[in-house]
């Protein structure tokens, strides 16, 4: 491990640390460890998993994320003495004092927990997290979990979808920290955005903490804070590699009047505030020129500024970046940026203008990102902010967190809505795979069965109602939980951004073009093995049936 990775682990621990102390939770997990701990069942062996109820987005897929988050959070699961005080200045005044001791002893040291790889593209109703230990730690765990992993799958999920509809080629910036949802909603945003296929973020603090390539130049009131070519200094440049200042105002002067007459522009529509603008950011940073330039007018101003700047730049041996679109028809504005780009290249003999990029920004959805792919246009990298970070088609992923086992009893949560209905026991996942290689259906079984195998048939019943039984034979088939925290230790390598990032993008490309597309996708099937299936319907007829336990001495 480089010095830098191990640098962005620790920031990010600590990061997390501070974040997630263990009184982020409901008080009602409280009342309810109380409760566990008055009847002597708190150290009783449970079991819960984490699962969302429905795909996002009118989607058929997403991808799950938030685990290093949450192992981060288990290892160092603990409370204050302060903790402590407060919890008994706010629960009952009838608490029993020896409560609060068992609470300052507490740790996840007994708690287990297997878990879907972060990155992983993962379906509705499949177990996410199964969380396994003492009944009232597993239990206090519910609603930190729960937040650590909601957001965080929500918004990986949204980028996943930008991605698919800017396609392979154009470059993602994430730029929704100012939009975002507090700090925290910020932050989480930029590293769970770049997992889910973003190539850039805006936010400094996130490039820190968890080694995400940063990126940024200017804002419109930079431009705008300009008025006069006095206001430039220094007014000299030193070209790359050589010796002696060169006025770079007079030599930019000079570049504009050429540009403006090979493209039949007027000078006197230039504003001057924003070429000097242009050039005083050039002279402070000539190798990362890249401004905003549609402050003014993009054709008669703000294209021919930069022009001008970015080929006195090239004469003096630096390379300029590119130009960053704003307001209006993008993909219009891109042409004709693109147009003006290979003129100068062909009239000034200066090639490093047909590797200069456009970037465009502009309140960007992804419906509209969708139709701009389907446009012709110039844009390389398209910058996203509250569309992406605030999940405005969708603003919860709904994650449930559901006992299913209490001293290796099944438990069954049955409702009137047979959707919020859960599935008893301990579980295994399976995702089955078809000749090709892509996700056929997810198999959800009992763990004592026997693992379905390659070539062989299985019988099963899809998740819902009024499924009926099926056969089907898996070309092949992979486990997809794995043990990543036992009896209170990480026991499975804590990823880094970019390594979440390169799963969820094989993970991604596996998946068959009918489940990524945007509309209308079509549904992925999970099932149920013949086991599972027959133990829900022994559990909802028992159930059915009453008990007549009132009548009982």
């Amino acid at each position: 491990m480089n010095r830098k990775m191990a640098t962005c682990e620790g920031s990010e621990a600590r990061s997390v640390l501070r974040r997630v102390p263990p009184l982020l939770t409901d008080l009602y997990q409280f009342t309810m460890a109380y409760a566990y701990w008055r009847a002597d069942r708190h150290n009783e062996p449970a079991v819960f998993e984490l699962f969302f109820r429905d795909n996002p987005f009118g989607g058929s897929f997403s991808l799950f994320a938030g685990l290093s988050d949450c192992l981060l959070f288990l290892q160092n699961f603990a409370f204050s003495d302060d903790d402590v005080e407060y919890l008994r200045s706010v629960l009952p005044a009838d608490t029993d004092a020896a409560f609060f001791s068992y609470l300052k002893e507490l740790d996840c040291s007994a708690v287990s927990v297997s878990a879907v790889p972060e990155g992983s593209v993962v379906f509705a109703r499949v177990p996410l997290l199964e969380v396994s230990g003492p009944l009232a730690v597993v239990q206090l765990l519910e609603t930190s979990l729960l937040c650590l992993v909601n957001y965080a799958s929500l918004v990986c999920s949204n980028a996943a979808r930008f991605r698919l509809a800017a396609g392979p080629r154009r470059r993602l910036m994430e730029m929704g920290l100012r939009r975002a949802q507090g700090p925290d909603g910020g932050l989480t945003a930029s590293r769970y955005t770049y997992i889910g296929g973003f190539d850039l973020t805006s936010n400094a603090l996130a490039g820190r903490l968890f080694g995400i390539p940063v990126a940024g130049t200017m804002a419109h009131s930079y431009v705008t804070s300009f008025s006069s070519l006095e206001e430039v200094w220094p007014q000299t440049l030193v070209p790359c590699g050589g010796a002696g200042s060169v006025d770079f105002i007079c030599l930019v002067k000079g570049w504009l009047g050429r540009v403006c007459q090979i493209l039949g522009s007027k000078t006197s529509l230039v504003r001057e505030g924003e070429l000097a603008a242009f050039l005083s950011y050039a002279i402070a940073y000539p190798q990362n020129f890249l401004p905003v330039i549609d402050s003014y007018s993009v054709s008669c101003s703000g294209l021919l500024c930069f022009c001008a700047v970015a080929l006195a730049l090239c004469e003096l041996q630096y390379q300029p970046l590119g130009v960053r679109l704003d307001s209006g028809d993008l993909c219009r504005q891109s042409l004709e940026v693109r147009r003006v780009f290979k003129e100068c290249s062909k009239q000034f003999s200066v090639p490093q203008f047909e590797s200069l990029i456009i970037v465009g920004t502009n309140s960007i959805s992804e419906q509209s990102l969708a139709e701009l792919s389907k446009k012709e246009n110039e844009i390389d990298v398209v910058g996203v902010g509250t569309h992406l970070v605030t999940c405005t088609r969708q603003p919860s992923l709904g994650c449930v967190y559901k006992l299913t086992e209490v001293r290796g009893r099944p438990r069954m949560k049955m409702s009137e809505d047979p959707e919020k209905s859960t599935l008893p026991g301990r579980k295994s996942v399976y995702r089955l795979l078809d000749a090709d290689g892509h996700p056929q259906m997810d198999l959800i079984c009992l763990s004592e069965e026997a693992a379905p195998e390659a070539g062989v048939s299985l019988t099963c019943f899809p998740l819902g109602l009024n499924k009926t039984l099926q056969t089907v034979t898996p070309a092949q088939v992979t486990s997809l939980r794995l043990d990543v925290f036992t009896c209170g230790q990480i026991t499975f390598p804590l990823n880094s951004a970019s390594e979440s990032r390169e799963r969820a993008q094989i993970s991604l490309q596996s998946l068959h073009p009918l489940h990524k597309r945007l509309q209308e996708p079509q549904d992925y099937t999970v099932v149920l093995s013949e086991r599972l299936h027959t133990l829900v319907s022994d559990i909802t007829k028992g159930n059915s049936k009453g008990s007549n336990f009132l009548l009982s001495n």
